[in-house]
């Protein structure tokens, strides 16, 4: 099992994003702060996977498409879009990666790779905050429609979470 953080949006969303992939068998949430940026913290989550089942590259394409990757907002310090990586091969692979996904997009993407420094996770009454309350005005308005979205562009690696 490999590990990776993505940060860009709300964690309870980002968590319930990656929750629903084939291949993720652990997702934390809570807050990451980069290698060097001492209690630089931004809302994100934690992604153990499979390398079998699914790959690094599918993984950054779902995180890009599932928060807006190329605007800045006045929230973007608490929800910096990252990819926050363990080790310089992982970084590397990350980077290109990046690059080679811009093609899909018609504005330039704000999402960096950063090492990952220090982790914080959120309150526990927040986790699987989606799947506990997936009739919640939140998760109906936010996170069901990034749902929607992958199971169109990515149903091979959705789980069937309607059981």
């Amino acid at each position: 099992m490999k590990q990776i953080g993505f940060g860009g949006g709300c964690h309870w969303c980002t968590e319930a994003v990656f929750q629903s992939l084939v291949g993720v068998s652990e997702v934390t949430q809570g807050f990451i702060a980069p290698e060097g940026q001492g209690d630089d913290f931004s809302e994100a989550v934690v992604v153990g996977y499979d390398t079998d089942q699914i790959d690094l590259r599918t993984l950054i394409e779902i995180h890009l498409l599932t928060h807006n990757s190329t605007k800045n907002h006045s929230m973007r310090e608490k929800y910096r879009s990252a990819v926050y990586v363990y080790d310089t091969k992982t970084f590397n692979i990350a980077l290109a990666i990046l690059q080679d996904l811009q093609k899909d997009f018609t504005e330039p993407l704000i999402t960096r790779v950063f090492y990952f420094g220090q982790y914080k996770y959120s309150e526990e009454q927040f986790h699987n905050y989606y799947y506990s309350n997936p009739q919640k005005p939140f998760c109906e308005r936010y996170i069901s429609p990034k749902l929607a979205l992958l199971q169109k562009r990515f149903s091979k690696v959705m789980i069937d979470n309607t059981q």
